[in-house]
């Protein structure tokens, strides 16, 4: 999109170095992620993994038109988003965030805004799948909204 924003959706392991080196930059004193990992559990449930499906073209734009706003409400902020598109075992690397910014408040606010806007916004679905050998989608975005 621009040297400030670099989006991706990836069907490799994700990288935090990656992310990292995206981001950092001499003029921002502050650097923050998110990494988000499959988890052994959900609601009770023994959790295997999970297999994450995206409209890769639609996801890509959410996740741009993400951090272009949070560009508008944070200037002088750098962005990089990963999502993994495919099945992960617990432990895996499902998402990165990473922002910079002059200062920590800015790097913090504006790394929050991010996944709270994909989770909302961006056209992702998850299905967990089970120690029993069942699987369930969760509730995801629709592309209808």
């Amino acid at each position: 999109m621009n040297n400030l924003i670099l989006t991706e959706v990836l069907d490799t392991a994700l990288d935090i170095q990656k992310a990292y080196d995206f981001v950092a930059n001499s003029a921002n004193g502050a650097v923050n992620s998110f990494v988000g990992i499959v988890r052994n559990n959900h609601e009770g449930k023994s959790v295997t993994g999970l297999t994450y499906d995206l409209h890769t073209t639609l996801a890509k734009k959410a996740f741009d038109d993400i951090c272009q706003k949070a560009l508008e409400l944070w200037p002088e902020t750098k962005y990089y988003v990963a999502h993994y598109h495919g099945e992960l075992s617990v432990g895996g690397i499902s998402i990165i965030i990473a922002v910079s910014s002059p200062h920590r408040a800015e790097s913090f606010e504006a790394c929050r805004y991010i996944i709270e806007e994909i989770k909302t916004k961006a056209p992702v679905w998850k299905q967990e799948h089970y120690i029993d050998r069942k699987s369930e989608w969760l509730p995801g975005h629709s592309l209808n909204g």
